[in-house]
């Protein structure tokens, strides 16, 4: 059987290209890139809002009924007139939710995701963070402001604790950088007693109950877990009453992980001395949330992941898939979302 591939968000031509020339007497791919999003930035999913003129909405209603593959997800609108659709290739990692959104939890088209891509940049972000707000670097640059030289005590990172939501892939990339910085890790997980290849990574896996314990001995918290009904507002007033007073928190996973509102006031009050917020609960996050102008907030517009080569390893995350799919091993390609758990 002929797969057709049809490209359903804006991709570099090379990337294309690649696709491409995989297997062109196996496989067809559908790019039309004027029927697309123009991107606002490189590796851009989404793209400004897109307008198409009705020959161009026509060009596109044809591309549909015959793919076989997407990559990247379509709309509920398109998938309803993909008959043929039978995988789809997603660019991000936390696609749980838009996957229920649009019905596919019980349907047999298969999803993976681009888990993996994102683990490094994120943890990047993370000790970013995390370093300018131990070793004071909104201080210093006041200081040099004001042409003052001063000497001062720093605050060092290494012997602190690190607990991570998590103990999964992204926890992996901020586990490493922490190791390396001589922190103490502590990952909280559904499954703790799950064999991993990283787990050396970790000092302690705790279940989800220790929750509490950990976040009352932890220097700084990162959060890395999907957005299932399981973890929505699993950090919240309980959980933030139970941190260690001055704890940074840095969160990387969804909005939806965090109460917000419990959030603000523990950083108003300096119970939560800093935070550096990738997510949101509400996104693009709104012109008035308080969030925006407090002194120990970081905000990041949901732009950590990233980076110059993501689409490329996006891509190659495809193409070992592509090639076990076009083998007629599903069952062994990278990264299957497990749809009923969302992740």
């Amino acid at each position: 059987m002929r797969e057709t591939i049809l490209i359903t968000s804006p991709l570099e031509a090379e990337h294309v290209a690649r696709l491409a020339a995989f297997a062109p007497d196996r496989v067809e791919v559908l790019y039309e890139p004027d029927l697309l999003a123009t991107t606002r930035y490189r590796n851009d999913h989404k793209g400004h809002p897109l307008t198409r003129t009705p020959e161009q909405q026509a060009r596109w209603e044809a591309l549909l009924p015959r793919t076989t593959i997407a990559f990247d997800l379509p709309s509920a609108a398109e998938l309803a007139v993909m008959p043929k659709l039978r995988w789809i290739q997603t660019t991000s990692t936390g696609v749980g939710q838009a996957v229920a959104k649009l019905g596919l939890i019980d349907s047999p088209v298969i999803v993976t995701t681009a888990r993996g891509v994102h683990a490094q940049p994120l943890a990047e972000f993370v000790f970013m963070a995390l370093l300018a707000h131990f070793r004071q670097l909104d201080y210093l640059r006041a200081e040099q402001r004001a042409h003052r030289w001063l000497r001062i005590c720093g605050q060092e990172i290494a012997g602190r604790t690190l607990v991570i939501l998590g103990a999964g892939d992204l926890a992996r990339g901020s586990a490493r950088i922490a190791k390396a910085l001589d922190m103490h890790v502590v990952a909280i997980a559904r499954n703790p007693g799950l064999v991993r290849e990283h787990g050396a990574l970790f000092d302690e896996v705790l279940p989800n109950a220790a929750l509490h314990e950990a976040l009352g001995r932890a220097d700084a918290a990162v959060l890395t877990v999907p957005h299932t009904p399981e973890t929505e507002r699993m950090i919240d007033a309980a959980a933030i009453a139970a941190m260690k007073p001055g704890i940074a928190l840095v969160n990387i996973a969804r909005g939806q992980v965090v109460d917000e509102q419990a959030m603000i006031e523990a950083l108003r009050r300096g119970h939560i001395a800093f935070a550096a917020l990738d997510v949101t609960e509400v996104e693009p996050l709104p012109e008035e949330s308080p969030l925006w102008d407090m002194p120990n907030v970081l905000i990041s517009p949901h732009s950590a992941s990233t980076v110059e080569g993501e689409n490329g390893r996006i891509t190659d995350i495809f193409l070992h898939n592509l090639g076990l799919w076009l083998e007629g091993k599903p069952e062994a390609m990278r990264n299957l979302l497990d749809k009923p758990r969302l992740y």
